[in-house]
């Protein structure tokens, strides 16, 4: 079993240091859902602050940007893409993040953070209509890239709305 990175041998808290590691291509894939009422789902389109699918993207988007300032030990990457993607299901909204760069570390938790910030834009946007909304299944979906190569989550551990 791998060890836990992001701690010294005294067992501090450290920032993993990437300095000698190769910049490579690396992409991440990631997914959650946001559970919610029928009534909700009708009334998606008629929010009065602005469509929720359409503003949950952009927060994803912008979110996966600010990674390194929301996650402590998480090193700031220059994103050469990231991509939301949101669609609604028969009892919510699934969100999926696509996030790249050419860096020496991943972005799995830019696209992590991506599909978080989306699904907590959805619950604000709609808490009016219904506070008992859930967000789930937040999820790494994939990654490419550097030393330890691809990891394709298995299809038992994902679950598809």
């Amino acid at each position: 079993m791998s060890k836990l990175s992001h701690f010294g041998k005294d067992g501090s808290a450290r920032m993993v240091d990437v300095t000698a590691k190769k910049a490579t291509a690396r992409r991440a894939r990631a997914r959650g859902f946001v559970q919610m009422s029928p009534e909700v789902l009708r009334r998606l389109p008629e929010n009065p602050k602005g469509n929720p699918l359409e503003i949950a993207r952009i927060a994803g988007i912008a979110a996966a940007k600010q990674t390194a300032a929301l996650i402590p030990l998480c090193h700031p990457l220059p994103l050469t893409h990231v991509d939301v993607r949101v669609r609604v299901a028969s009892d919510g909204v699934v969100i999926e993040s696509s996030v790249a760069t050419h860096g020496p570390t991943g972005v799995e938790m830019e696209a992590l953070t991506a599909v978080s910030v989306a699904a907590l834009t959805i619950y604000d946007m709609c808490k009016a209509v219904d506070k008992s909304m859930t967000i789930t299944d937040i999820c790494l979906l994939e990654k490419r890239g550097g030393k330890s190569g691809v990891y394709l989550r298995p299809e038992k551990l994902s679950r598809k709305k």
